[in-house]
């Protein structure tokens, strides 16, 4: 049995249609109800009706990615059980739906965080990129947090102050919208806000993070459990504390915490080689070997790492993860699964005719069709070996 071929998609307003989709390969969408404002219940009519334009596509909605968990349950603040109710609600709608993987991140304020989306390859393609240089930049000149030096080794300190002394305001402005751009929100985010979220989370710390997702879990355990079900947790991104901020699904130890103090089945992972791949010291194969029963959605993308940690979203298959081992590993552990692990070719360089054209960062079209040819060429010779 192979695994299932899926492609993000942002809904009827994505540049790239259901019909590209097709033509690239995959079969089945992963995608979610963007127009719903964050904490709301998905109402069971939006997710027919997304379901019927799927479906008339001759293409299946088998992934949701993603039900926002709102800042008031990751903070546990007073009004977060109202919010616990209509996540609850909407997992129900769901799975009267048939829709039953759910994707979801527990990363406080940020969903992700690149410094620059437009890194020039060697080939003329362009890729996102992780700068610790610039991310201190932010820190320490633009954001100006309090304490923000203590979190950044010398050399980093000593070339942030350099590379803002000699940089006009326009790409330092750029750069801080990059960043912002990593919160989910239906309102425009200042810095102000920023701060006050900072303060927040430096008061729960990471035990408190800790605790607070695990009582997520506990609250949607019943609904989770009654439907069959899986929701697949995305590992951090990057994987490390950043901007003062705890992390708490960034290593082989985190997922192995998450596993052992929930262990019902209803909690899954979603694997992103890439997100993990990011860490130094995280060894990817390792990782998925110790976890992989409780994969049940998978990202796959590379990325290449310096000394710094710096890191750009490589091609697939040609990055500093073991995508032939990962690769490996997943269909060794499909074969045991009664229904395929679903999943997708995780961002792609901006090439060809798509440098002309505005998506989503990480979502051109072709980019991501050259890594899901070149993943399923991969998986294909995997099976056949």
């Amino acid at each position: 049995m192979k695994l299932l071929q899926s492609w993000r998609w942002y809904g009827p307003n994505d540049l790239v249609s259901l019909q590209d989709v097709k033509q690239a390969g995959a079969t089945a969408i992963v995608t979610a109800l963007h127009h719903i404002p964050h904490g709301e219940v998905w109402p069971l009519e939006d997710i027919k009706e997304r379901k019927r334009i799927i479906e008339a596509a001759g293409l299946t909605w088998a992934v949701v990615e993603s039900v926002p968990v709102h800042e008031a349950i990751k903070t546990d603040r007073e009004d977060a059980e109202k919010y616990l109710k209509n996540y609850i609600q909407s997992l129900e709608n769901l799975a009267v739906c048939g829709i039953k993987t759910i994707c979801y991140n527990f990363m406080p304020v940020l969903d992700w965080t690149r410094t620059q989306l437009d890194l020039v390859m060697k080939d003329g393609s362009k890729a996102l990129y992780f700068d610790w240089t610039d991310l201190a930049v932010f820190d320490l000149f633009i954001l100006r947090r309090k304490g923000a030096e203590h979190n950044y080794p010398t050399s980093i300190l000593e070339k942030a102050k350099e590379r803002y002394s000699t940089t006009n305001q326009d790409v330092l402005a750029k750069l801080s919208e990059v960043v912002l751009m990593g919160i989910p929100s239906e309102d425009p985010i200042g810095l102000g806000d920023l701060q006050k979220s900072i303060e927040i989370y430096k008061e729960i710390g990471t035990d408190g993070l800790r605790k607070n997702l695990l009582k997520f879990l506990a609250a949607i355990s019943q609904v989770c459990e009654k439907h069959g079900i899986h929701m697949t947790i995305h590992p951090d991104d990057p994987p490390y504390p950043i901007l003062g901020l705890p992390r708490v699904v960034s290593n082989k130890d985190d997922l192995l915490f998450l596993m052992k103090e929930e262990p019902r089945e209803f909690n899954g992972l979603c694997f992103c080689t890439g997100s993990l791949g990011a860490g130094i010291s995280n060894n990817i194969p390792d990782i998925l070997e110790s976890v992989k029963n409780r994969v049940h959605f998978a990202h796959l993308r590379n990325v290449k790492k310096d000394e710094e940690g710096n890191f750009y979203e490589a091609d697939h298959l040609d990055g500093d993860v073991d995508m032939y081992a990962v690769m490996k590993i997943l269909t060794e552990e499909n074969q045991k699964r009664e229904l395929p692990i679903p999943f997708r070719p995780d961002h792609g360089h901006q090439m060809l005719d798509d440098l002309h054209k505005t998506s989503n960062p990480g979502y051109s079209a072709i980019g991501r069709l050259r890594g899901l040819a070149e993943l399923r060429g991969l998986e294909l010779g995997i099976l056949g070996s």
